[in-house]
């Protein structure tokens, strides 16, 4: 496939996100979905085990909260809160599994783009990966700390009787989808050096795609046997996404 067959552009983030599959397996770039599909395997088959082996029990015991007059509410808030509960925990393995692959995904993100672009890739090697690690996991770390307030704003939220756990579920899927986008839209913004704030700010002005890549990214991390490959196909489809909207005004190279 060349890079003009590449370029041909979806027309939505979800879109892109799908794209990600088969970008992830074009020649030459195999190799670098090695190291992000093997931490993504070993952290969701643990999700899928802990989640499977505690959902009824966790969804009931939050259930009891109810008062005695809204438990009839129960039949709608158990897929809601099931809903939840995985969102949680998808996002929660998702970001240990982004923090340890961080720097081969940003690895990734940046070969792809040299073959999607037809541009000479970067060859440093084993040493370029060393030397960038502190700006990785700086920017990591920014991503957490503008995460985690929000999410701890929304689990209190959820503590609420009959409100905050019916809109609570909602909420927090939206912002999971939003914080997927941001999350592997980063790798090709951070690669040119775009700062958080104006990676944010991008992405904002871009919402309807952003929202809509991220909430594809979570329906596939929730969902056994496909959330094993969300990871790299989930980098491949931001670069593609960062390559044809927004490459041309942001990159440094």
């Amino acid at each position: 496939m060349n890079p003009t067959q590449m370029a041909k552009q979806p027309v939505s983030g979800a879109s892109y996100f799908l794209r990600g599959f088969s970008l992830m397996f074009t020649p030459g770039i195999r190799r670098f979905v090695i190291i992000p599909l093997v931490v993504n395997l070993l952290l969701m088959g643990t999700l899928i085990g802990v989640v499977l082996s505690q959902l009824s029990d966790w969804i009931n015991g939050w259930l009891s909260y109810l008062p005695e007059m809204l438990n009839w509410l129960s039949y709608v808030l158990w897929p809601l809160l099931a809903i939840a509960k995985l969102v949680i925990c998808s996002y929660f393995f998702s970001t240990v599994a982004n923090w340890i692959a961080a720097p081969f995904n940003g690895l990734l993100a940046e070969h792809l783009e040299a073959k999607l672009t037809g541009k000479r890739p970067p060859d440093d090697g084993i040493t370029g990966i060393i030397k960038d690690l502190p700006r990785v996991f700086k920017r990591e770390w920014q991503k957490l700390a503008y995460y985690l307030p929000k999410a701890l704003g929304l689990l209190l939220l959820m503590w609420i009787p009959a409100i905050g756990q019916t809109l609570g579920p909602v909420l927090w899927f939206l912002f999971s989808a939003w914080m997927m986008g941001i999350q592997y839209c980063d790798y090709p913004f951070d690669n040119h050096r775009v700062s958080f704030p104006n990676m944010k700010a991008t992405l904002r002005d871009n919402k309807g795609s952003t929202m809509s890549f991220g909430a594809l990214v979570m329906l596939f991390t929730m969902t056994p046997i496909l959330n094993l490959f969300v990871m790299p196909a989930a980098v491949c489809g931001a670069t593609a996404m960062w390559v044809e909207k927004y490459r041309g005004d942001l990159a440094r190279y």
